[in-house]
């Protein structure tokens, strides 16, 4: 490995991971900070709400700005202002201040996240991306499987506000590194991609409505105001389609959604992480306020899940190789669904040890498919359309949750907080995810330089 892939992949997987940190340590944190600044429990949900759609609704421009910009410049940015944002929130005197400054966190990290795949995309070629990939997917479930742990032990000794300052150090190290060392000289582009700053926009405007309205459903339960949202997503989302087909310079261009395989990644990585966060939101309710278990032994039956996914990651890109990503994620996809079946026996005399064994298959099938779709998306687009694929695969990994979420929140209103018809009911929305799956690629196709190559080697 080239010192400047290695640093290309440390700056990947320790952006990725400072973004996963950051939710999961907030989560533990949030309770102090309700009590320390005064604040109610709107206000405190506002802190997560507000950060959620200020990076979905720009996620795709931002992997725009970074396919015009370039991704290490765009990259080092976000993280230099991830950053100072962080360290803003951790002086930050009230709790309006805290939601304005995760707003602008969000902002940054949004600039970041689709740096972090379009940089691996320019410096890995199509056939050596899954690996990476991989590595990346594992750092996101270490983080992920730490956050709890990493928040309580920060949040008990040294209040809410050490969270924030966790991130400052790596974000500001790694921005300037990114920014000052120069990567190998690249050809030039004909041209540099149009920014389509009407379609940004209406796109923006669209996700911010949609994920509005659905966590809105989530936390209120309250229909009216989420339906006046989510009719304004689908709207926005008619004018922005409208657009696209006008533009002489579309947002999304053809070289990705004009390739069948990227919007069926899409669709599945959608699927399974609506699934996942779904089945997570309903388990810990379940372990905790039905069955009276206390957060740790909760945290500990969950631990399958994140330490499959660690160490399936990397057996993912061999797994692609040796079968393809169709057979891949469709495995992968049927074994979620398996094991949010298994769960959602919870609350009937289930033995903790099949519970385990429910949480280590739904970790092992949404690691498997998160890393085979996300493969696919980067590997089927061009480098000049490496920004916009990373954003539309960060998107959905944003929307997914968010459904996810308030899906199994619905449901739980008229079940009567019972897991197990709410749990089937993902299970089902997780099979949808199969068709998608039989429609990503069957096996790697041989690129035209290595055939060159084998044919030269042959004559």
């Amino acid at each position: 490995m080239t010192a400047h892939r290695g640093l290309t992949l440390a700056s990947s997987v320790i952006g990725a991971v400072l973004v996963a940190l950051d939710g999961t340590v907030l989560a533990v944190a949030q309770p102090a900070l309700r009590r320390d600044l005064h604040a109610s429990l709107t206000q405190v949900q506002w802190t997560s709400t507000a950060y959620l759609i200020a990076v979905a609704s720009l996620l795709v421009f931002a992997g725009r700005l970074g396919d015009r910009y370039g991704h290490r410049r765009v990259f080092a940015l976000g993280m230099v202002g991830f950053g100072a944002a962080s360290a803003g929130i951790g002086v930050a005197p009230g709790i309006g201040w805290v939601i304005g400054l995760r707003v602008l966190q969000g902002v940054f990290g949004a600039l970041l996240q689709p740096a972090t795949l379009g940089m691996l995309r320019a410096a890995y070629p199509p056939e050596r991306l899954a690996m990476p990939i991989a590595l990346r997917t594992s750092a996101i479930g270490i983080a992920a499987a730490a956050g709890p742990l990493v928040g309580g032990a920060l949040v008990t000794p040294f209040g809410w506000r050490s969270v924030f300052f966790l991130n400052v150090v790596p974000a500001l190290v790694m921005g300037v590194l990114a920014a000052v060392v120069r990567e190998p000289e690249r050809a030039a582009p004909a041209t540099r991609p149009s920014l389509d700053l009407p379609g940004a926009s209406l796109l923006a405007a669209a996700l911010v409505c949609l994920v509005y309205g659905l966590t809105a459903v989530a936390d209120s339960g309250r229909p009216t105001v989420p339906t006046v949202a989510l009719l304004g997503a689908v709207a926005l989302g008619c004018l922005f389609v409208r657009h696209e087909r006008r533009a002489g310079s579309p947002l999304l261009p053809a070289d990705v959604l004009g390739r069948p395989a990227i919007g069926s990644a899409l669709g599945l990585l959608v699927a399974v992480s609506a699934t996942m966060l779904g089945t997570l939101f309903v388990s810990s309710y379940v372990l905790q306020d039905v069955l009276s278990l206390d957060p740790l032994h909760t945290a500990l039956l969950a631990l399958p899940a994140p330490v499959a996914m660690v160490l399936g990651a990397p057996v993912t890109a061999v797994l692609m190789r040796r079968y393809g990503p169709r057979r891949t994620a469709g495995t992968a996809t049927l074994l979620l669904a398996l094991g949010v079946l298994v769960l959602s026996r919870l609350g009937q005399g289930f033995p903790e040890v099949w519970a385990g064994a429910g949480f280590l298959l739904v970790g092992a099938g949404f690691g498997t498919v998160m890393v085979t779709a996300t493969a696919v998306v980067v590997q089927e687009v061009p480098v000049a359309s490496a920004g916009v694929a990373g954003g539309l695969q960060q998107t959905a990994l944003n929307i997914g949750p968010t459904v996810g979420v308030a899906t199994a929140g619905t449901l739980m209103t008229f079940t009567e907080v019972t897991s197990g018809p709410t749990l089937a009911v993902l299970a089902c929305g997780c099979l949808l995810g199969v068709p998608l799956a039989l429609r990503l690629p069957a096996q790697r196709k041989p690129r035209q330089a290595e055939l060159a190559t084998v044919s030269g080697r042959s004559g």
